[in-house]
């Protein structure tokens, strides 16, 4: 008897905030392996913020998910049946199987785990897409120099966390900003940034002023609207801004600059970027984390909902800034 793959399906499209009537859970039974394919059981799924947009069937820098088909997402999971010469079953992999049981795949865009040192969550984290994106966004448009101030927004997040480390090892003052005192306490004292600011506070400007005595030289920027106001007006000339997500305006509310001219008096350089478009920076990107995350020196935290039927919730709260850490549904 085929195994039944349980997969979340798109069902509508958000006209505003996310709701759990947007998915669909459906159920049906596996088709047999052709060959040169392989099955693979998923363990885990990550919830990404990108993941509201493919939800839109608007212009972007990719298609949309089509209404009736699987939501889109990176796992990590066991190859369980083969057909394909390079890979054996019982090898871990990661790919984007998306939010189902089983992914079934040529082998492309497939890669191979080692989880002897890196745990195999944290090829969905620090050690995979979130971590190739600080990398990315912090080394090659920050370009940080020693001595520099490197502000972040979402610090306590998959991407945001890692940033704030990665600029420390850079010999930068890290600042981050996030929403409520514990996010800020656990951004200073366990992953190690000099100053973190709560913008729940009602204070974002002053405390941000207070932070950066010297002002901004990089901003890796995850959130968009009085977090981004704030953080341009103490930004320091030639300052540089990783443009990686604008989270608040995701629900659809438009969120226009106040301060528009800053870009021009301070001569800044804004550069928007999707990490999938620069693949060649990848192997050195990932090469990097995962020698840090194996040696204890990137530090992460996470956030796992169990049952993919909760992966719905997951992403709401996601949006809504519940998570703490990289968010995870645990589906094997």
């Amino acid at each position: 008897m085929s195994p039944i793959n349980r997969r979340i399906v798109l069902a509508s499209r958000p006209q505003g905030a996310v709701t759990a009537d947007h998915f669909r859970l459906e159920q049906a039974p596996l088709a047999g392996l052709a060959e040169g394919r392989i099955r693979v059981r998923n363990l885990y799924l990550s919830i990404d913020p990108y993941m509201r947009g493919r939800m839109n069937d608007a212009k972007s820098y990719a298609q949309p998910v089509a209404l009736g088909d699987v939501m889109i997402g990176a796992t990590v999971g066991e190859v369980v049946e083969s057909k394909h010469p390079n890979f054996a079953v019982g090898d871990k992999v990661t790919g984007m199987f998306g939010w189902q049981d089983y992914g079934t795949s040529d082998g492309a865009g497939v890669r191979k785990l080692d989880d002897t040192n890196v745990p195999l969550t944290a090829y969905l984290g620090a050690a995979g897409m979130p971590g190739v994106t600080a990398w990315y966004g912090l080394n090659k448009i920050i370009a940080p120099r020693s001595g520099q101030t490197v502000v972040v927004s979402a610090a306590s997040g998959a991407v945001g966390s890692v940033v704030g480390q990665l600029a420390k090892l850079a010999g930068c003052r890290a600042v981050g900003i996030a929403g409520g005192t514990e996010k800020c306490r656990y951004v200073v004292e366990e992953l190690g940034f000099d100053a973190c600011v709560d913008y729940k506070a009602g204070n974002l400007f002053g405390d941000l002023k207070a932070a950066t005595p010297d002002g901004v030289d990089g901003y890796f920027e995850n959130v968009g609207g009085e977090v981004l106001d704030a953080t341009l007006s103490r930004m320091n000339p030639f300052g540089r801004i990783a443009l990686c997500g604008m989270i608040a305006s995701y629900d659809g509310q438009p969120l226009p600059l106040k301060q528009p001219s800053i870009l021009l008096t301070m001569r800044l350089l804004v550069q928007g970027f999707i990490v999938s478009e620069h693949l060649e920076y990848w192997p050195e990107a990932l090469g990097t984390l995962a020698t840090l995350v194996a040696g204890g020196t990137l530090r992460y935290r996470e956030s796992i909902v169990d049952g993919l039927e909760h992966a719905p919730d997951a992403l709401i709260g996601l949006l809504h800034g519940k998570n703490f850490g990289k968010q995870l549904v645990k589906i094997g």
